[in-house]
């Protein structure tokens, strides 16, 4: 932030929707400003959005404008927009299960799991129907996770498919967000195969 007047507190940056008062409240840190200006100002900004804490309301999870802020010594306000859009989004959660452990090469391994949803106006996990996620497999050995293929939960959140067993490894579940909601993996179910 540059300025040619001194300032009453330094400038702040917030997250608006519906005009520059509708603002979505949030605690700041900053530093690197001279006292009282004029000058520049370096705003090295934390926004905490925690709903175990102050409230918040499901509907504020999405998109959201960003503009600045700044106070004049003397009186007067000076607030500037720019043309950025940011995210807040409610945490999600997988869970997953593969059985029978262990499995028999050849037969069918059933995968399980559950995805739900950070639901901020009563501080608990809801079901997330309907959402679109992967089931991944690791073979033991790996380090890494490839795509098995995609399942809708249903209308509770429950996931379930069958895969072919063919080798020990691991299975879980991964949903990649959306404009609402973050992304999150469930921890890996390791299953032997004999």
């Amino acid at each position: 932030m540059t300025t040619t007047r001194k300032w009453k507190v330094p400038g702040v940056v917030f997250l608006y929707r519906n005009g520059t008062d509708d603002r979505l409240w949030h605690s700041i840190d900053w530093n690197d400003c001279p006292d009282g200006g004029p000058g520049v100002c370096d705003i090295n900004e934390t926004m905490y959005f925690n709903p175990s804490e102050w409230p918040m309301r499901n509907s504020e999870a999405g998109a959201w404008k960003v503009a600045a802020e700044v106070y004049f010594k003397g009186g007067g306000r000076d607030v500037d927009t720019k043309n950025l859009t940011v995210h807040v989004k409610r945490n999600s959660r997988l869970t997953v299960n593969a059985s029978p452990e262990p499995a028999v090469k050849g037969k069918t391994i059933t995968v399980t799991g559950k995805v739900t949803r950070a639901n901020w106006e009563t501080r608990k996990y809801a079901s997330y129907g309907g959402r679109h996620v992967s089931l991944q497999f690791k073979p033991a050995g790996s380090t890494s996770y490839t795509t098995v293929k995609k399942v809708y939960a249903n209308s509770s959140g429950g996931l379930k498919t069958t895969v072919k067993a063919s080798k020990t490894g691991t299975w879980r579940w991964v949903y990649h967000g959306n404009t609402t909601t973050g992304p999150s993996k469930s921890s890996g179910d390791k299953v032997v195969v004999k």
